[in-house]
């Protein structure tokens, strides 16, 4: 996980940040205000980064997110059996 510190801090701390960087394999998140503007990586965390495929957008997003949920067909059972209980409406599930 990242260490956080301010712009002020990380302006006086440049040159131990860098080797901790480089040499610890450390990362540094440099915020203004309370809020992340910046990340110190190194350069191979870069190029890693660089060439990962971007994230999927839209649709494909959505169901991406599904991937990992290992429950999901108890819990589209759990719906359906509580749409065929329902007395308040007429659908019909088996269309």
């Amino acid at each position: 996980m990242a260490s956080v510190l301010g712009v002020g801090e990380a302006k006086k701390r440049l040159s131990e940040l860098m080797s901790r960087v480089v040499y610890k394999r450390e990362r540094f998140v440099i915020q203004r205000r309370g809020k992340a503007m910046a990340a110190l990586v190194s350069t191979e965390d870069l190029s890693r980064l660089e060439q990962e495929p971007g994230a999927p957008k839209g649709l494909l997003a959505a169901v991406g997110a599904w991937a990992d949920f290992e429950e999901i067909d108890q819990v589209v059972e759990g719906i359906y059996r509580q749409r065929r209980r329902a007395r308040d409406r007429a659908v019909a599930l088996d269309a």
